[in-house]
């Protein structure tokens, strides 16, 4: 079990609540370091604040934690700053796409070469269980007592407007959908967004009548949809399916690249001059 190579197993058990699906998706994470052959000394995890946040405390890899909503400035700074590394990013819905927003379309534009893994819980959870930007309309948070009044964000459909090659989603109870999608995010050129769902147990299920990770993994499971047949579907039928698998896959020159070669270029006409 070569994967073992990039945990911490002395700082175990891990931090999250039973039932959380963020150990799942640190162990997907570990398992295709492992398949892609990356070593611990050029790869570099990126995190912000948040449950999923906490992961690099049980990584091995170079590891920066930032400030809250700022993961994603970082990981730019470092990918430029040496394009050589694997550069990944784990942030949760309220950090990637809530506080850290306008970070996110911007990174995404860019086409900066990142692996962004956003696991989408569906609320704050580390801080008491307030919505964020993409808890479901009329659910019941701690900020949000008598149901969600605002509309959610579909974190694909805006990376996707924002120029992001690869976009993916999947949720944490489907591991080998995961690693696969999670290798071909890390092998692209450019911008990957591979979004998780995986609803906080503690908050948000035993908010919205759902008392055990069980019955809530039951209720994603209803609500999802794959990507094939939700374009088949009209769009009325589509209200309240959260659609899951891969739905970018282009290619597109990575923000290093053109910079590189404007650069050259440059170089080349003022020697030529």
């Amino acid at each position: 079990m070569n994967y073992l190579q990039y945990l911490k197993t002395e700082t175990f058990p891990l931090f999250w609540c039973g039932g959380c699906g963020n150990g799942v998706v640190l162990g997907s994470l570990v398992r295709t370091f492992e398949a892609l052959g990356y070593t611990k000394e050029d790869t570099v995890v990126v995190t912000g604040i948040g449950c999923w946040g906490k992961a690099d405390d049980y990584l091995t890899t170079n590891a920066f934690h930032g400030t809250h909503g700022r993961a994603l400035p970082f990981a730019t700074g470092i990918k430029l700053a040496n394009d050589a590394l694997h550069v990944v990013v784990l942030m949760g819905d309220g950090d990637g796409v809530t506080i850290g927003g306008n970070h996110f379309i911007h990174a995404a534009r860019r086409n900066i070469d990142l692996t962004a893994i956003v696991v989408n819980n569906y609320n704050y959870g580390m801080t008491g269980g307030q919505y964020s930007a993409t808890t479901p309309e009329n659910s019941v948070t701690s900020t949000s007592r008598y149901g969600h009044v605002e509309q959610e964000f579909d974190i694909c459909r805006l990376a996707e407007a924002a120029g992001a090659p690869f976009v993916a989603r999947t949720s944490s109870d489907d591991p080998l959908s995961l690693q696969r999608l999670m290798r071909e995010g890390m092998t692209k050129k450019g911008f990957a967004l591979i979004e998780v769902i995986s609803p906080c147990p503690t908050n948000f299920g035993r908010s919205n009548g759902m008392r055990t990770p069980v019955e809530m993994l039951q209720w994603t499971k209803e609500r999802s949809i794959s990507f094939a047949r939700a374009k088949e579907m009209p769009p009325a039928e589509l209200e309240g399916r959260v659609i899951m698998g891969k739905m970018v896959d282009l290619v597109r020159e990575d923000y290093y690249t053109k910079y590189l070669r404007v650069i050259q270029s440059a170089q080349a006409g003022k020697e030529g001059a």
